[in-house]
């Protein structure tokens, strides 16, 4: 207990400097100068590319990542396309037991939308604008592939999570990478159960780096510029007192996160529907009304996806953007979405491993390729210079005003759909974060009343100064931190892989059979 109240002491004593600093107007400039070394530093370990040839390095992370999710695709025997119909079935409810109080906190639905209020955020609206304005058009091929492939890594993951969760004291449950990398590598020996612990600490350290920044103050940076650019400009009520909107979100946020899950999961399960669909049928009304040019813009799509020249640095550019992307976007063999599937109601963990397939295909293939499409078809899908010069040479994440150019070529107010959603986006991600980063948090320093008060505390803190401050150096090293935790995840994921695979077996052979009951028709 002293420890954990020695590190969050530390930590509110390195947030005064910048709260005092903030009061000065130099806050930009000093937390890049503190933060630069360290991100930098972060950045060279977790994102080391090695060469592939054509004069093209890419990030070790990306190839890790790609890696596992095609052997799990081939290991599973392509259960993203065999249990996609089931996965719908069970996550509208057709196995649940009626008259059984099955262990867990949240239904299937509710798990499934507080996994994708964590993946369905910003990044599927500005990260989408960078890959295709650098890649090219024929990166939205790849973000597909990806996305595809990314469906049975999260299927694994997820099914383990739901294994190895904890019932506490308090009837609350825990589990995610943190839980079976410890508790399943345990059962496989002595040595495996030390490289289990020392896997979960890893991970644990690194969700909780990136649920501050990354799943949050990232988030809520570009809902605090998206308000202001709709609101006004250098007009906006916000603009030089962003802190302002910072606060309000904070405490909406610390409202919702103090009842835990439950209260997560009660929110998420609306405004994900409401946000998902607000923003899809703003891009079928664009889409509609440029219906002719469809077929030109998968046209690009395609041949930019095989036929890239120089200008988008070859086929190769155009895959490690369309990958990266994805990757980002939808986390799948991160670990992340296990630590929310884990708290499902369900007895059978096979079963919430298919529910978790559905997300790739819903956040990556669904909402980034229909983003995509429309920066495409409004001509935005080529500027990768100019782009990428403004994100290197700034200190901001301009791409979301890209993306809200794109919509407005159609709908001149969308700059403020965009910013509901946005903010909706944003406010949903912050939520699954503050999750992650809790059970990655206790599992470090205990399920206690401080370490969960504490924990919230720090993120609302982070709500603040995330929405007030555009350093660079923050938001590279939360983007780091989440990428870090595909290391000891997916290692530990080819290792549990075997048991995962039996467990399938059995329980396709149980669905099969009867035993498992389908109780709606």
């Amino acid at each position: 207990m002293s420890l954990l109240k020695n590190v969050f002491l530390v930590l509110i004593g390195l947030i005064s400097p910048v709260v005092s600093i903030a009061q000065s107007g130099s806050i930009d400039s000093a937390i890049d100068q503190y933060m630069g070394p360290i991100t930098q530093t972060v950045e060279d370990v977790i994102f080391f590319t090695i060469p592939v040839g054509f004069g093209i390095q890419v990030p070790f992370v990306l190839i890790w990542l790609l890696f596992g999710a095609i052997f799990f695709t081939f290991y599973f025997n392509f259960i993203s396309i065999s249990g996609f119909k089931h996965a719908l079935d069970v996550v509208r409810g057709k196995f649940d037991n009626p008259n059984k109080n099955e262990k867990g906190e949240v239904s299937h639905f509710q798990a499934l939308t507080a996994a994708l209020s964590g993946t369905v955020g910003v990044g599927n609206i500005a990260g989408v604008a960078i890959a295709v304005s650098i890649g090219g058009p024929g990166a939205t091929f790849w973000m597909i592939v990806a996305g595809l492939l990314g469906m049975s890594a999260k299927f694994i993951e997820c099914t383990l999570g739901t294994k190895y969760r904890i019932e506490n004291a308090d009837g609350s449950v825990s589990g995610g990478p943190a839980y079976y990398l410890s508790r399943g590598l345990a059962k496989k020996g002595k040595g495996f159960g030390q490289l289990g612990k020392v896997l979960a600490i890893m991970f644990s350290v690194a969700c909780i780096g990136g649920s501050l920044g990354g799943g949050n103050m990232v988030q809520i940076n570009q809902a605090t510029k998206q308000l202001i650019h709709a609101t006004g400009g250098v007009d906006s009520f916000f603009y030089g007192q962003s802190w302002i909107f910072g606060t309000l979100m904070a405490v909406l946020v610390g409202v919702i996160i103090i009842g835990g899950i439950k209260s997560i999961a009660k929110v998420t399960d609306k405004v994900v529907p409401l946000m998902v669909g607000v923003y899809v049928l703003s891009a079928l009304v664009v889409l509609g009304v440029n219906f002719s040019h469809i077929p030109n813009a998968f046209g690009q799509i395609f041949n930019g996806a095989f036929n890239s020249g120089a200008m988008y640095g070859g086929i190769i550019g155009v895959m490690i953007q369309g990958f990266k992307r994805a990757a980002f976007s939808n986390e799948a063999g991160i670990g992340s979405a296990s630590i929310a599937h884990s708290a499902a109601k369900t007895e059978e963990p096979v079963s919430e491993g298919m529910v978790s397939l559905l997300e790739p295909f819903i956040d990556t293939v669904v909402i980034c390729t229909m983003t995509a499409l429309v920066i495409v078809i409004s001509g935005y899908g080529g500027d990768g210079a100019a782009l990428a010069h403004s994100l290197a040479n700034s200190g901001e994440l301009k791409a979301i005003e890209l993306t809200s150019a794109a919509f407005s070529q159609t709908i001149s107010w969308f700059p403020i759909v965009l910013s509901v959603s946005v903010i909706l986006f944003a406010l949903s991600t912050m939520l699954s974060w503050s999750y992650y980063g809790l059970k990655s948090w206790t599992y470090i320093f205990g399920e206690s009343k401080v370490a969960d008060i504490s924990y919230k505390v720090l993120f609302c803190a982070f709500v603040v100064i995330g929405s007030a401050i555009s350093a660079k150096s923050v938001f590279g090293f939360g983007d780091a931190m989440i990428f870090a935790m595909c290391f000891p995840n997916v290692l530990g994921l080819y290792l549990l892989a075997p048991e995962v695979k039996s467990d399938l077996k059995d329980y396709l052979k149980r669905v099969k059979s009867g035993e498992i009951i389908r109780y709606k028709k």
